[in-house]
């Protein structure tokens, strides 16, 4: 069906939110609802809702007062704040209406969306009597969303108000809905979707204001391509990525790569199994998955050994990098090079780089697929030379880079490992799914590399970084774009700070509060943002849905750090004005 005009303010929506990708630390509608409750497990609340819906099956639409009876058994078993009740009532209406949303056409959906996502102070969009008629400008994601979702099929509707949803649903062209909004919308929109029984599921709002509010994009787009075409939708990558990681306990290399010969191969499988997100390993697999012909099926033992090398380049890049940045600390202990000297560090990593390219020529796969991933390895360890070559070359003479150049040696340094490993996983399905997809996950890679960089730039900030990129007079992306920002003795400053000589007086702190001063901080989130959006356009044309649906939900799981910070503040002071007049009908 033709989409609808796109209209104004968080629609009615009755469904769900469902928990964001991070450690919940949600504001609920409490009578503290000004206080955030303390943060709960992303992974052990959905586990917990997931678990109790297949345990009890409550079939849809369910009254309010029986939602949260659910929720509240919910509460005892998670062992939480009854403050949760409402948010899990939202939850487990979502997990109910899932496989339900997923069998609805594209073409038979409504996505809402609300007003408060445009850019209020320069939005050019008009309104009629249905809402917001975006012009296309740019400005912010509510034409990305409307464009997509158009595309597939949906109406779409930037609307306000439970008359305009519900003449929509009255028209019988509407069978589920997708929607973005804030809770205090969705209690109201609750009867109307229970009447209707309507199947659908909402994204929240990340703050509270009711102008230029966002919301997590890559979540969105997961749920307005929710197909049923999807294998992948009900594949459990928190899961996935645990058994990923078990692959690295020191029992387990030794039954993927033999018993360790010697103190060199021991100090290597001791690296290969330090701490670590295992991102790449795991991407592996993901793609693996997604590709792969007999859905559902165990994990090939021979995956294991591919995953492992993609492992093995990587920490042996980590060795390299720390011997050439002088870095003493790597995951809070002691670098290889600073505990055993250089030369021992180098061999040990140049033996973790043949480690890998033994393990992929041992997977029992067909001849071409061999040559294949032993190609891309190498290919990958060629790019990423290149990358930290650029950034050594500039040690050599150290100036200022532009941003734009920083991030050049972020997409040659770090994007070039993602798509290895995504690579890997793909040619592991077989050589025509590899191709048949190829373009898009080099694209896909580098928006990738570049987003994770920056936000290793941003972690590294305070105390609790990781490592300092300010202490190791390292280039990063805040320290060019506050070069760029700054003026006068700030400028100079920070023009010292690139020819790695340090300005007496100024200390780590004092430039990081610089970088928020001069809007650099703010500006490097703005790009992570950005280049978290262009991984999932990247993904646009891809016809395959099992790749398509993961990858998306692989860009949530990696950077999973969503926090809602309120609920909307226009609702809120409607609640505060309703309350002297409830309070005197009470007494009455």
């Amino acid at each position: 069906m033709n989409a609808a005009p796109t209209a104004s303010k968080p629609a009615d929506l009755t469904t769900p939110m469902i928990v964001p990708r991070h450690a919940v630390q949600q504001r609920f509608r409490a009578p503290k609802a000004n206080i955030p409750p303390a943060p709960f497990e992303r992974t052990r609340i959905l586990h917990a809702v997931r678990n109790y819906v297949a345990e009890f099956n409550p079939v849809p639409p369910l009254p309010m007062a029986e939602l949260k009876e659910h929720a509240d058994r919910v509460v005892q078993l998670l062992g939480c704040d009854p403050v949760y009740r409402d948010y899990l009532g939202v939850l487990l209406s979502n997990e109910m209406w899932r496989e339900s949303l997923a069998a609805v056409p594209y073409e038979r959906r409504l996505l809402l969306l609300p007003k408060c996502m445009r850019v209020e102070s320069k939005c050019p969009a008009p309104f009629d009597e249905f809402g917001l008629l975006c012009k296309q400008c740019g400005l912010c994601t509510i034409q990305d969303l409307t464009a997509e979702a158009e595309k597939l099929g949906y109406a779409v509707l930037v609307a306000e108000g439970s008359a305009v949803v519900m003449s929509i649903i009255q028209t019988g062209k509407i069978d589920a809905i997708v929607g973005v909004s804030c809770l205090s919308v969705l209690e109201q929109a609750f009867p109307y979707m229970e009447a209707a029984a309507i199947p659908g599921v909402a994204i929240p709002l990340l703050q509270d204001d009711c102008i230029d509010t966002t919301v997590d994009l890559d979540w969105v787009w997961e749920y307005i391509h929710l197909s049923s075409q999807d294998r992948t939708r009900r594949l459990d990558l928190g899961a996935l990525h645990e058994e990923v990681d078990l692959w690295f306990t020191p029992a387990s290399l030794e039954l993927t790569m033999g018993t360790a010969e010697g103190e060199t191969e021991r100090l290597a499988r001791e690296w290969l199994a330090r701490a670590g997100k295992r991102w790449r390993p795991f991407l592996a697999v993901a793609a693996y998955q997604a590709l792969r012909g007999d859905a559902g099926g165990p994990l090939p033992d021979d995956l294991r050994k591919a995953a492992i090398a993609v492992e093995c380049f990587h920490k042996a890049s980590l060795i390299h990098d720390d011997i050439e940045d002088n870095d003493s600390l790597r995951y809070g202990e002691k670098t290889l090079h600073e505990s055993h000297g250089v030369p021992v560090a180098l061999n040990v990593g140049d033996l973790l780089i043949g480690e890998g390219y033994r393990l992929l020529a041992a997977c029992r796969i067909s001849a071409e697929q061999r040559v294949r991933l032993l190609q891309v390895a190498a290919e990958g360890q060629r790019q990423l030379c290149r990358g930290q070559g650029a950034e050594l070359c500039w040690a050599r003479q150290p100036g200022p880079l532009r941003s734009t150049e920083v991030l050049d040696i972020f997409r040659r340094k770090t994007a070039p490992a993602f798509e290895v490993a995504l690579r890997v996983g793909a040619l592991f399905a077989g050589i025509e799914r590899h191709d048949e997809v190829s373009a898009v996950l080099g694209k896909y890679s580098e928006a990738l590399g570049v987003a994770y960089q920056i936000r290793d730039d941003l972690s590294d900030l305070g105390l609790s970084g990781e490592t300092n990129d300010i202490a190791g007079l390292r280039p990063s992306l805040l320290l060019a774009v506050a070069h760029e920002k700054a003026k006068g003795a700030q400028k100079e400053q920070l023009a010292a700070l690139w020819r790695r000589t340090w300005p007496e007086g100024l200390t780590p702190a004092a430039i990081e509060a610089l970088y928020a001063e001069v809007g650099a901080t703010d500006r490097a989130e703005v790009l992570l943002g950005t280049f978290k959006e262009e991984a999932i356009r990247s993904l646009h044309d891809l016809e395959n849905h099992n790749l398509k649906g993961l990858l998306r939900r692989v860009l949530g799981k990696i950077f999973n750090d969503v926090e809602i910070k309120g609920w909307c503040k226009e609702q809120e002071k409607i609640n505060r004005a309703r309350v002297p007049v409830l309070s005197e009908a009470a007494s009455a």
